[in-house]
């Protein structure tokens, strides 16, 4: 019992943590898309709708999606997450 509470408790206490991850994804998201866009259009198109995504996601609370949307992204823009 005692280590299902230690579980419980280290669960609700770390998913603040990865909440906080999305804003700084999306953060270094904008960065690069102002100081090295895409020259391709079509890739620029791309990045601006996976953060778009990966904001409303994280808006919702849903923050693994949200993550991989924006972790995506930051592929597409050759940045390591």
């Amino acid at each position: 019992m005692y280590r299902l509470a230690a579980f419980l408790a280290a669960a609700l206490l770390s998913a603040p943590l990865w909440a906080a991850q999305c804003p700084a994804m999306m953060s270094k998201i904008d960065a690069t898309l102002q100081s090295n866009p895409p020259s391709d259009p079509a890739v620029l198109a791309q990045v601006q709708q996976l953060r778009a995504e990966g904001e409303e996601l994280h808006n919702a609370g849903d923050h693994g999606q949200s993550e991989q949307m924006l972790g995506e992204a930051l592929q597409l823009l050759g940045a390591s997450e």
